[in-house]
């Protein structure tokens, strides 16, 4: 197939309200969230000329679909690429770029044919593990969109036990500590732990799993400040048990508790990365902008970046798999 116009995949990133790494360490449960901080793939026509064909995901994805959908040309399409989330944050920027790059390849103008939300999903993850080993929470959420509980399982892409729209009346405040996380290294020293029944990988999924519950209550009751206090004892979890936490981080969410009553959450892996709390959408201006003042002189690195939850645009949404 050779397309006439331009294919665009807009994609969502994450964050993370409760129970990292529980995705794949399996018994536990998490909380996801999409955010409307949008990840634009933009294919052009044509195969990419030779001296655009540098290495990297856009080149891998097509190898990966060409091993699965035969036909396509050698080479994939030149693409640009737009990302409103900030990258190595903890926010699932990579895997945003990953998922809209399998939604751009896959438009059935360049392969002839329909490839559904699941199989998308369920590629990315594959895709991803095998240079991560990872779980498919982001797959899930940045697919699925609004929020999710998710079961975890240690191989595939999570359960769904049950999903919500995120209430209208709430918007999110990221706070992008401007220093940078490391997956690949983090999943490589859980996976250490979990080889050899570390005690404190034991106590952080007991109490992340016990979080994620109360946020998702939480959630169901359109109840702010015990979301506030559950998101809490989220982030509590990840610093006390499992050291994601940084004195940096910290000191960001003493600030935005202290200036703006905002109770702060780190999300994703840590060591860096971005925080994200939760407020009234009326208020969410006079927030973010009181607390980008408070850290412009003490933290100039950090940036405040107001959002909302990104709705549902899956046709068909994976079934709750209710216990």
């Amino acid at each position: 197939m050779n397309p006439t116009h331009p294919i665009r995949a807009v994609v969502p990133c994450r964050a993370c309200l409760s129970g990292e790494d529980l995705d794949w360490l399996g018994g536990g449960r998490s909380v996801s969230l999409a955010l409307a901080l949008m990840t634009t793939v933009e294919a052009r026509p044509g195969p990419a000329p030779e001296g655009e064909m540098a290495d990297g995901w856009p080149r891998e994805v097509w190898a990966f679909l060409r091993e699965r959908l035969p036909g396509l040309a050698p080479r994939p399409p030149a693409v640009s690429v737009h990302s409103e989330a900030p990258a190595a944050s903890g926010l699932s920027s990579s895997t945003a770029q990953i998922v809209a790059l399998f939604r751009a390849f896959t438009d059935p103008s360049l392969t002839g044919r329909c490839v559904d939300d699941a199989t998308i999903a369920q590629w990315a993850y594959e895709f991803e593990f095998a240079v991560f080993h990872g779980g498919g929470m982001d797959h899930l959420a940045v697919v699925e969109g609004g929020a999710l509980l998710l079961d975890g399982r240690e191989r595939g892409l999570p359960a769904v036990r049950d999903r919500l729209e995120f209430p209208a009346e709430w918007r999110v405040v990221v706070v992008d500590s401007g220093t940078r996380k490391n997956t690949g290294h983090h999943i490589r020293d859980v996976r250490a732990q979990l080889a050899v029944g570390d005690a404190a990988l034991a106590a952080y999924r007991a109490t992340a799993d016990e979080a994620s519950g109360r946020v998702w209550e939480a959630l169901r009751d359109r109840d702010l400040v015990a979301l506030g206090g559950a998101m809490v004892r989220a982030h509590e979890a990840m610093r006390d048990h499992q050291r994601m936490s940084t004195p940096l981080l910290e000191e960001l969410r003493s600030v935005a508790l202290r200036t703006a009553g905002l109770p702060l959450k780190l999300s994703g892996a840590g060591g860096g990365g971005a925080l994200v709390g939760v407020c009234p959408a009326d208020a969410v201006e006079e927030t973010a902008a009181g607390l980008a003042r408070a850290l412009r002189v003490s933290h100039p690195q950090a940036r405040v970046m107001p959002t909302q939850a990104a709705l549902s645009s899956r046709r068909e949404p994976v079934p709750v798999d209710r216990p």
